[in-house]
């Protein structure tokens, strides 16, 4: 499957507009994350793309999640890292592998990235507007983008990355693709 395959598949599964540009979002920082680690970044970019491929089918029942995403895309013969990355940023496999342990720190640093975009006090509300100090006065802030879970973030360690570092790529990556994303 090559990427404007996968693609078309992603955009097909998301009625919620939001949801594909959060998938575009961990595509871009899985790329960077790749590309700083200097691995596969096609690979990592699909699993990014895919990740949350059954999420509108799988929301009320998250055990189920990535599990139906790795059946749908069986037909298509990706390479086993990518399906066992999927799977790892639902816990439902060992984050053994530098792919695992990235995927599972982008997905919700993604949000908070978009959340400091739409901050009030940047009335432009860009990307290329915010920068790695201004997210981590925003990190630290426990109300602020609630649901990015600081925990899994700070896995970043596990990639032998501080905050910051991981933040920076994050942040790149993402302002790279703004136009894409709206923002």
């Amino acid at each position: 499957m090559d990427r404007q395959h996968a693609y078309e598949l992603s955009k097909s599964k998301f009625s919620n507009k939001n949801l594909f540009k959060h998938v575009l979002a961990v595509e871009a920082v899985m790329r960077g994350l790749a590309n700083h680690f200097d691995e596969d970044g096609e690979n990592w970019g699909l699993a990014g793309l895919l990740h949350d491929l059954d999420y509108e089918e799988t929301v009320n029942e998250p055990a189920r999640h990535t599990l139906v995403t790795e059946a749908i895309l069986q037909p298509f013969h990706l390479d086993p890292e990518i399906i066992e990355a999927i799977k790892c940023h639902n816990d439902l496999a060992p984050r053994t592998k530098l792919i695992g342990k990235a995927i599972y720190a982008a997905d919700p640093v993604t949000g908070l990235i978009v959340a400091a975009a739409l901050m009030l006090m940047h009335p432009d509300r860009k990307l290329k507007s915010i920068d790695v100090e201004f997210i981590m006065r925003r990190y630290k802030e426990k109300r602020f983008a609630a649901g990015a879970s600081r925990e899994q973030i700070q896995t970043c360690e596990d990639l032998g990355l501080s905050l910051e570092e991981f933040l920076a790529i994050a942040l790149k990556a993402m302002q790279e693709i703004d136009q894409e994303l709206g923002l």
